[in-house]
């Protein structure tokens, strides 16, 4: 029989066992290392290099976003399913831009754990509806918006609640200019024309 051999890099011992158990239960899949540590997958990949590694973000010494680019590198065969708890659309993002070719989270059903793996191995990619709307999420969303400063948002709080300009400078201990010249800055990050539409449009970015 042809395996599809896998290889697990978790923190989490009981994470790893409880995949291996799930996995070695399927006829065709054999776990041939679980670790949590980063060498000793470094050199299975040397000297036998597994079909798939099931690879965490968060890790005591490492990134695994950043192992996903180490370990292609020394074999560009390998093909890496990110496996982890983050939900956040950059790491997904990152993570396709340096070769994963699947991200799941670790509440995955077995069923689609083994069809995600099926697929990477034959040499598809996977992402499920979930994922994949986090990703669409995080690429539409204006990313000048992630760039207001705190005393911006400060400032915007104050607006929010119909303070005038000056009362937010006597509250801020700055002049009425300053406080102008972050409301205008804040207008042109997210696009608005007055005050009315910069609460919308706060609002609707979830800034307040």
């Amino acid at each position: 029989m042809t395996y599809i051999r896998l290889a697990i890099l978790d923190d989490h011992k009981l994470v790893r066992k409880g995949f291996c158990l799930i996995l070695n239960n399927i006829p065709d899949f054999k776990v041939i290392l679980e670790t949590d540590n980063e060498q000793e997958i470094e050199d299975l990949i040397k000297n036998d290099c597994p079909d798939i590694l099931l690879l965490d973000i968060s890790m005591p010494d490492s990134n695994g976003l950043d192992l996903i680019t180490k370990f292609m590198k020394l074999d560009k065969e390998l093909k890496i399913i990110m496996l982890t708890m983050h939900k956040e659309g950059e790491y997904i993002i990152k993570a396709i831009k340096n070769g994963a070719c699947s991200y799941l989270l670790k509440d995955v059903e077995p069923e689609e754990l083994e069809e995600a793996i099926r697929s990477v191995y034959s040499k598809n990619k996977y992402f499920n509806p979930f994922v994949s709307e986090l990703l669409i999420d995080n690429i539409s969303k204006p990313k000048d918006i992630a760039k207001i400063s705190q005393r911006e948002n400060e400032i915007l709080l104050y607006v929010s609640q119909g303070l005038s300009t000056k009362l937010i400078a006597e509250k801020l201990s700055i002049s009425t200019r300053t406080v102008e010249a972050h409301r205008m800055k804040l207008m042109k990050k997210v696009k608005a024309s007055n005050s009315a539409e910069l609460i919308k449009k706060a609002i609707h970015h979830k800034l307040i």
